[in-house]
């Protein structure tokens, strides 16, 4: 028996800010073609220099450095979609980034578990990919689903169990940040059309897409440039992240390092429409910044992120924002300190995506109460974001007559029907014994474990199984004679 997936509930806005003005869009624009014109970028990939120099681009094959001129960059643009559709295992849990909302998505790829059962820090597995997706088939916070951690109990093809478990317990859309390799996507573009049920429907609602890391400073990665066109071609959708570290990878200034990173993705994207035009791609800027005394990662106020929405927009694609997401060890007052702010702005600036739910330790460690934690966050963000409803029976000035000075309202019919209607959380102010309240950490477990009892999402078909165990096995068979 399978239990129902609820319904998706993505973050509306019932308002809108911008951050940068139209002279700042402006300045990070021509930034953009003077990094790409006169400095250009690495690109190792002889299949993608050659479709480059194709296109007029200035190909340095040597030392692969390509250069692209302002008008080479627009006439690629050109062909970009605005809008399309990414699509769940059934219609009901189709992406459509025409619709003024924002889709979360999970965080990944971890490389740690806290195990759902005996507590203890391990390495990940499949299971675990397995078990936090069935959790975030329920969350209806969760639009789509990020495989949160590698699958490490199975090393030739990692990244292709993993999708074996996501598209086995979601319903929803899957997108990997591991698929980067040309062996690999074409696996993977095959485990997709399974999953899809025909050519058509993969094509027009594709159940999965790809995230390509660019490498900073301005640099393209062979066989990840090589799976995006691999993708491309198949129709899949596929967007490209700069997570440059401002100190470090990038210029010790904010914006230095929000040009350089927007160029390295506009290098990629212009690529993809030159291969195939009117590809659906999108835009992902994440940047960390380098601590002064450790050297280690650290992230970027709030605003920095939702600037990469406004620049993703700027040249006329959707964007992935960076949401959630923590470098906080553990659970608790430092993990949740920041996430709401950044998702909040990264809405009210019109992000169709964004991903970052349910990891700490900067997205290497899941534990498995996160999610239900992040998702009470999420709730907060979406009362935020609604729009105040002022009409007559919400004034209730009648109401405020008939009970008048000292009056009470509880008896009142309208406090009873309303007060029903106020949202209430099922994981904070949990009474418990002697008048106190429980742990929400306590209550947020609880709920993950009952969660993992009693959702069971509809499983694919036995055939459909069958299918994506075979390709896995032709995968690793490939990729093992390679070797």
């Amino acid at each position: 028996m399978f239990s129902e997936t609820p319904p998706i509930e993505p973050l509306a806005p019932a308002y809108h800010l911008r951050i940068l003005s139209d002279e700042q869009l402006e300045k990070f624009k021509s930034s953009a073609f003077q990094i790409l014109e006169k400095t250009g970028f690495h690109c190792p990939s002889e299949r993608a220099l050659k479709i480059y120099a194709e296109h007029d681009a200035e190909v340095d094959s040597e030392h692969q450095v390509v250069k692209l001129s302002p008008d080479v960059i627009l006439d690629a643009l050109a062909h970009t979609p605005r809008h399309y559709t990414m699509g769940g295992r059934s219609k009901a849990f189709d992406l459509d980034l025409s619709k003024p909302v924002t889709y979360e998505a999970t965080d990944g790829t971890g490389t740690k578990t806290i195990d759902y059962v005996t507590r203890e820090l391990r390495s990940s597995i499949k299971d675990d990919v397995a078990k936090s997706a069935r959790v975030s088939d329920y969350l209806s916070s969760i639009s789509f689903y990020w495989p949160m951690v590698s699958a490490q109990d199975h090393p030739i093809a990692p990244s292709l169990h993993e999708l074996d478990a996501s598209f086995n317990n979601t319903l929803k859309h899957v997108q990997t940040p591991t698929v980067v390799e040309e062996i690999t996507t074409r696996y993977a573009v095959e485990m997709a059309r399974i999953v899809a049920g025909s050519e058509e429907r993969m094509k027009k609602s594709p159940p999965l897409s790809l995230l390509i890391c660019t490498i900073a400073p301005l640099a393209q990665d062979v066989g990840a440039m090589e799976a995006a066109l691999v993708a491309a071609e198949a129709g899949i959708p596929v967007g490209f992240m700069s997570m440059p570290n401002t100190g470090s990878t990038a210029p010790a200034t904010i914006a230095g390092t929000i040009a350089q990173g927007d160029a390295e993705i506009l290098s990629a994207i212009v690529l993809i429409q030159m291969a195939y035009p009117g590809a659906s791609v999108y835009h992902s800027f994440m940047p960390g910044m380098t601590h002064p005394r450790t050297g280690a990662y650290y992230g970027h106020d709030s605003y920095v992120y939702a600037i990469g929405v406004e620049l993703a927009h700027m040249w006329g694609v959707p964007t992935l924002a960076g949401t959630f997401g923590s470098g906080a060890q553990s659970l608790g007052w430092q993990s949740g300190m920041g996430a709401g702010k950044t998702s909040l702005l990264c809405a009210l600036c019109g992000a169709e995506t964004g991903s970052g739910m349910g990891l700490v330790r900067g997205s290497t460690l899941l534990v498995p109460e996160a999610l239900v934690l992040d998702t009470e966050q999420y709730r907060e963000i979406q009362a935020d974001l609604e729009e105040l409803n002022t009409a007559p029976e919400y004034m209730a000035l009648d109401v405020i007559d008939a009970v008048g000075p000292r009056g009470h309202f509880l008896r009142e019919r309208h406090t009873r029907e309303f007060f029903r209607k106020l949202r209430f959380s099922d994981v904070m102010y949990v009474p418990a014994k002697e008048e106190k309240y429980r742990d929400p950490l306590d209550v947020a477990l609880e709920k993950t474990d009952w969660i993992l009892e009693n959702h069971h999402p509809e499983p694919l078909s036995d055939n459909q199984q069958k299918e994506l165990t075979k390709i896995i096995r032709a995968a690793e068979k490939e990729l093992s004679d390679k070797e």
